[in-house]
């Protein structure tokens, strides 16, 4: 007995330890943010590390359930895992070196290849997973299935008594594992990892550590619209903001004020804006424009409610923003309705890519199941086809979802529903023993 629950009470150990090692870290970073922008959803960022210790103990409780199932479960559940290890594998190699050829130049540019690639792909890691754990569920299942149906081991199987539900059951479970997995890497670090590629890849090329930024943020509360020129990466942690201009409104709409300085400081602790370098222009109506010469070194302005999260998020890409940070960026007011729709499609399909794991382990188990002699071949194929049919219509209708010609929540989920729908029909076709080739042939009209 103590055997069969040992991995899981070794995976609990380990996983204990990660949990030990990254949740404090975790918590000083979500504790350091909020302090430094209270516009943040406290909330949701204060999840950032329940979810990350889930994360470390997932793999214990796979063991566990692998522990409780029964003999036949386990056999099944080992030939698979094996397989799902070489596709995972195979797959990180082939993703490693396309991505590798396309970053060439500027990890050469470094001056140390070895140092940046290290820190380049151990920060994409999670990005990765998210992306290649999908599809090497289906490659595996395939040939999983394929082998267990040409060694005759499925019928044999069947012939004990046991169902083809009860059989596949194991697959089905690490997909859901697998899907809960996913499902706590992108609600930060997976969409983090894109940004942190950007900023090594930056400083591998020698540019300065800066966030991209390219549309003006307006508070309509208050009539006031910033425009920032560069943006530093440690913008929070309080660096400044370079190459400032603020414009304020009177209530009827005309001009009031326009403010230009070299850079603008956030001060947390005392709610006040520092500007360096400062330049103000003071509008009447009917009247010249009022240059102030006279201002401090640096012009401290009291009162103004902006931080630099909320100035800054709008120009960030929504793909690279977490849950958490999509959260606070919708609770927020003041951006143009296309910039909110692209957020809102990402706030959708942060919870529906998970799920694709699911899916492709109910489209690869009834096309990987072959009782015929006809071989695994063509089900191999379809399933193949029908996963870069689910990544096409995928990328289509988030296009369609940020562009606001779709609703945020069915761009997002269309996809997972449809390929859903139809993962669920084969897999009641195989279970109900009826064959799924004829079904798709009288699908496809006749050749006249």
């Amino acid at each position: 007995m103590l055997r069969r629950f040992l991995p899981s009470i070794l995976l609990f150990v380990c996983g204990a330890a990660l949990a030990a090692v990254w949740v404090p870290r975790e918590q000083a970073a979500v504790a350091e943010h909020l302090a430094s922008f209270p516009d943040a959803d406290g909330s949701m960022h204060r999840l950032r590390p329940l979810v990350l210790a889930g994360l470390c103990l997932l793999p214990a409780v796979g063991a566990l359930i692998y522990g409780f199932a029964g003999t036949m479960a386990r056999y099944v559940t080992r030939q698979f895992l094996g397989l799902l290890g070489v596709a995972f594998a195979a797959l990180a190699v082939i993703w490693l070196l396309v991505d590798f050829q396309d970053n060439l130049t500027e990890i050469q540019a470094s001056g140390h290849v070895g140092r940046t690639m290290i820190a380049l792909y151990a920060a994409r890691l999670p990005e990765m997973v998210t992306l290649l754990l999908p599809y090497a569920l289906l490659l595996s299942l395939l040939f999983s299935l394929g082998k267990l149906s040409a060694s005759r081991e499925i019928v044999s199987m069947i012939q004990t008594g046991r169902g083809l539900a009860r059989i596949t059951l194991p697959f089905l479970m690490t997909g859901l594992l697998a899907t809960l997995f996913c499902m706590g890497l992108d609600f930060h670090w997976a969409p983090a990892s894109v940004a942190k590629e950007q900023r090594i890849l930056d400083l591998a090329r020698g540019l300065d550590e800066t966030v991209p930024f390219s549309e003006p943020f307006r508070n309509p509360r208050v009539r006031r619209t910033w425009m920032v020129g560069t943006v530093p990466i440690g913008y929070m942690k309080g660096e400044p903001l370079q190459d400032v201009r603020v414009i304020e409104e009177n209530p009827d709409g005309s001009l009031k004020s326009t403010l230009a300085a070299e850079t603008a400081s956030w001060q947390p602790e005392t709610k006040q804006w520092s500007f360096a370098g400062a330049k103000l222009r003071e509008i009447t109506a009917n009247q010249p424009p009022k240059f102030v010469h006279d201002l401090p070194e640096p012009y401290v302005v009291t009162g103004w409610r902006e931080t630099p999260a909320e100035i800054v998020q709008p120009s960030l890409p929504a793909d690279q923003l977490g849950i958490p940070e999509l959260a606070g960026w919708l609770r927020a007011k003041g951006y143009a309705a296309r910039a909110r729709a692209s957020h809102r499609t990402q706030w959708h399909h942060r919870f529906a890519q998970p799920f694709n794991c699911l899916i492709m382990v109910l489209l690869a188990t009834p096309l990987g199941v072959v009782f015929s002699r006809r071989g695994a071949s063509g089900g191999v194929a379809l399933a193949v086809f029908l996963s870069a049919g689910l990544m096409f219509a995928t990328t289509i209708s988030l296009t369609l979802g940020d562009s606001g010609h779709l609703p945020p929540s069915l761009a997002a989920w269309l996809p997972n529903v449809l390929f859903g729908l139809l993962a669920g029909f084969l897999f009641q076709r195989r279970l109900a023993g009826r064959p799924i080739y004829q079904t798709i042939r009288r699908l496809i009209p006749n050749e006249t």
